[in-house]
């Protein structure tokens, strides 16, 4: 179901991708330069598909890299956590073991022939 999904999503997309990438292969001029609009100091000539295109991927790197940053806080409090409750578990484990060391001497009562 899934496969067929993304097939009937996945290939229209592809095609309005590829068409927008075809209808926008004019040249245009990316000024770095706020003062001269005419002619600029540092530009950059491309595709408008590409300026597109890389303008949404550095846009996904930075909020991933941003997403990332934030969620820094949970990632510790989740590692605080899980070395907590290691650590809680190992003293559970020597509890127990000191607790069956105690109980194991009592179980044996010695039998004295039925008299109390």
């Amino acid at each position: 179901m899934r496969r067929i999904l993304r097939w009937l999503v996945g290939l229209p997309l592809v095609f309005l991708v590829i068409g927008f990438a075809i209808a926008n292969r004019n040249s245009v001029t990316l000024s770095f330069d706020p003062f001269k609009s005419v002619n600029p100091t540092l530009y950059l000539t491309m595709p408008l598909w590409l300026l597109f295109f890389s303008g949404i991927l550095v846009g996904l790197i930075v909020g991933g890299i941003v997403s990332w940053w934030v969620q820094g806080k949970h990632r510790k409090a989740a590692r605080d956590a899980r070395a907590e409750a290691l650590k809680l578990q190992a003293e559970l484990a020597d509890l127990r073991k000191q607790q069956q060391a105690v109980a194991a001497p009592q179980d044996l009562v010695p039998f004295n022939g039925g008299i109390l």
